[in-house]
């Protein structure tokens, strides 16, 4: 049962195929909501994997290319493509209506390829500042960990834009036990891999993803699948950054 659960979060969140008997739909991806946490543990060992060995015999800034261009893979582009949507939409001048129309369009307007670039660069600087592969395998599982769950926390506090994507979301993770289950996998996970240090940087996060809450409420109305991509995106870098700058 919790193998099921834990597969349908990570058919959503990357493109590890899942066995074709588990035909999950949005809504039972949206029940597992609070299983992310566990999906970004899969999702960092796998990238981290990918760090350690060509960090080991790779350039740094060759070894860090090559981790994003894995990271890329391995998720599919999903939430890469909120960002951009959440940063053409962030800047739409108009009402809610307008900026929620902005994250809706399919093509990607100079904001949301200025965020892209940003963001590209600054996982870039973070991966290429880290001394030790070792290092830079727990620093990338952490922060996949604390991206997943940043989203659920938004999930759980927070209603949606309009009835679409992010509403089934947003209802499941009103379950107190679920989120409770999710805060418990990743303070777990983040103390034993990264200790205090990784509790210090759990907390920026979320008090960034807090700040990216409230700034959807005010311009869009709500929390939207495009905010929750954006947040994952903003969290994974923020994380890393933490971890690179900081190291002890």
């Amino acid at each position: 049962m919790v193998f099921k659960s834990i597969s349908s979060a990570l058919s959503f969140l990357t493109i590890i195929p899942i066995p074709r008997a588990y035909n999950f739909d949005l809504a039972t991806i949206a029940k597992n909501m609070y299983f992310f946490p566990l999906c970004g543990l899969i999702i960092g060992i796998i990238v981290g994997c990918v760090a350690l060995l060509s960090s080991t015999v790779l350039p740094h800034y060759i070894a860090s290319f090559l981790i994003l261009v894995t990271l890329v893979i391995v998720t599919g582009v999903h939430h890469i493509d909120g960002l951009a949507d959440f940063a053409d939409g962030l800047m739409t001048k108009g009402d809610k209506e307008s900026r929620r129309k902005a994250m809706s369009d399919p093509f990607v307007g100079a904001a949301g390829t200025t965020a892209l670039i940003i963001n590209f660069i600054g996982l870039f600087v973070a991966l290429i500042n880290f001394e030790s592969g070792l290092k830079l395998f727990y620093s990338i599982i952490v922060s996949e960990v604390i991206a997943k769950y940043v989203m659920v926390f938004q999930a759980s506090v927070g209603h949606s834009a309009w009835s679409g994507f992010s509403s089934s979301f947003t209802i499941e993770m009103k379950k107190g036990y679920k989120i409770i289950i999710s805060i418990i996998i990743t303070i777990s996970i983040v103390y034993v891999i990264e200790g205090m240090m990784g509790l210090l940087t759990l907390g920026i996060v979320i008090i960034i993803g807090l700040i990216i809450f409230f700034v959807s409420y005010k311009k869009f109305g709500g929390v939207t699948g495009d905010v929750f991509g954006a947040t994952n995106e903003i969290s994974r870098l923020t994380s890393l950054l933490i971890l690179s700058t900081l190291m002890i």
